[in-house]
């Protein structure tokens, strides 16, 4: 680097810093740190000796071509950021002149003494395991190293999961922890997680989410005409069957709101919610998951239909009569199970499901779908 070195006899304790953009613990190490011997009140340069050098807590690891007298140490530069990490702290103490390796011990020892060795930083959760959020830019080959390491440490500390939150922006790290046995747990938008079940036990980690929620709205005015449209994409793309609006709910959405948010987009009508009426389960609806689709019926506060454009061929009040009566709906369990449903909600024989404001343990707000026929039964004085 064309500093000054400093050299550092063997008579002292002292410490070696590794550069873990030098690849750490491989005989790169040699490109980067020189050794000296004391002779004659001079340093003399030893470039590749056959000495190694054996990290007793990683055994597997030796650095070649280290000599015993004293170290030569590079002029100290700025180290890029080496990402989220903890320590373990080591040592290394010179011997005797007849001895021809360093080993480095990992003790216990005053602060002002020991040198760290890092680690990936994690927060532990309640389960037992720990989960490593990557937030800055780092190099796969250091991340890698780091990660082995972690994962050595998280084993003898008997740690179960781990799982690694990956922005997308970090996706060069991902070989790395498939690399090490990591698995795709899940991905959103703006992340990827990955996940490692260390015991060997049956894996416990809960799997990624298994439902898509959907909703069908059963709108129905006075004139007990009920609220229908024609789809431009999909299935029903160019059929000409008249169905009950329908539509996913959003992440962190309940489904009361989802069902008046949906009939708003797509027919501009606005509405208030009611009840949930049916809810059918599928599986293998969508890349591999199952399916939840909720029947919920909507008072409308609107009257005047705008139908949305991108999605929707058309939009019409229909008499649920006249509704019921497609052949469609007529030959199609589902479709026709649905529709008997709505008739009979619509004559006031069918009890159904109402939403019930209440709290989680954790203090988020939630909903309890109830039915409130005969919950009045069991509670008179209930105002629900």
């Amino acid at each position: 680097g064309g500093g000054a070195t400093q050299t550092y006899p063997s008579s002292i304790l002292f410490y070696l810093i590794f550069d873990y953009s030098l690849a750490p613990f491989s005989s790169k190490i040699l490109d980067n740190y020189a050794l000296t011997s004391r002779k004659n009140n001079s340093n003399f340069k030893v470039p590749n000796p056959d000495r190694t050098l054996t990290c007793l807590s990683c055994p597997t690891y030796k650095f070649k071509g280290l000599a015993s007298s004293s170290v030569v140490v590079p002029p100290t530069t700025k180290r890029p950021y080496l990402g989220p990490r903890n320590f373990i702290s080591f040592s290394i103490r010179g011997m005797s002149s007849s001895t021809s390796t360093l080993l480095i011990e990992e003790k216990i020892m005053p602060e002002v003494e020991v040198q760290k060795f890092e680690l990936l930083s994690a927060a532990e959760d309640i389960y037992g395991g720990v989960t490593v959020d990557i937030k800055e830019p780092m190099d796969s080959i250091v991340f890698a190293s780091l990660l082995k390491a972690s994962m050595s440490k998280w084993r003898q500390q008997g740690k179960k999961g781990v799982w690694i939150k990956l922005p997308t922006k970090h996706a060069n790290l991902v070989q790395a922890a498939i690399e090490e046995g990591f698995r795709y747990h899940h991905a959103e938008p703006d992340y990827l997680m990955l996940a490692y079940w260390i015991p060997e036990t049956s894996n416990s980690l809960p799997a990624n989410a298994s439902h898509r929620v959907g909703i069908g709205a059963f709108v129905m005015n006075s004139k007990r005409e009920v609220l229908v449209v024609q789809e431009k994409n999909g299935h029903f793309k160019g059929s000409g069957i008249w169905k009950l609006p329908t539509g996913v709910v959003d992440e962190g959405e309940d489904i009361c709101a989802g069902a008046i948010r949906e009939v708003k987009e797509e027919t501009s009508i606005d509405t208030e919610f009611v009840e949930v009426l049916a809810f059918r389960q599928s599986h293998k609806s969508f890349f591999r998951k199952s399916d939840l689709l909720f029947i919920c019926m909507l008072r409308p506060l609107s009257t005047d239909i705008r139908k949305q454009d991108s999605e929707i061929e058309a939009a019409q009040w229909m008499p649920i009569a006249e509704y019921a009566a497609q052949a469609f709906v007529q030959n199609n369990e589902n479709f026709n199970s649905v529709a008997k449903i709505c008739l009979a909600k619509s004559e006031k024989d069918y009890a159904c499901f109402s939403p019930m404001p209440t709290f989680t343990t954790s203090g988020k707000r939630s909903y309890l779908y109830f039915n409130n026929q005969d919950f009045q039964l069991l509670n008179p004085g209930s105002q629900h």
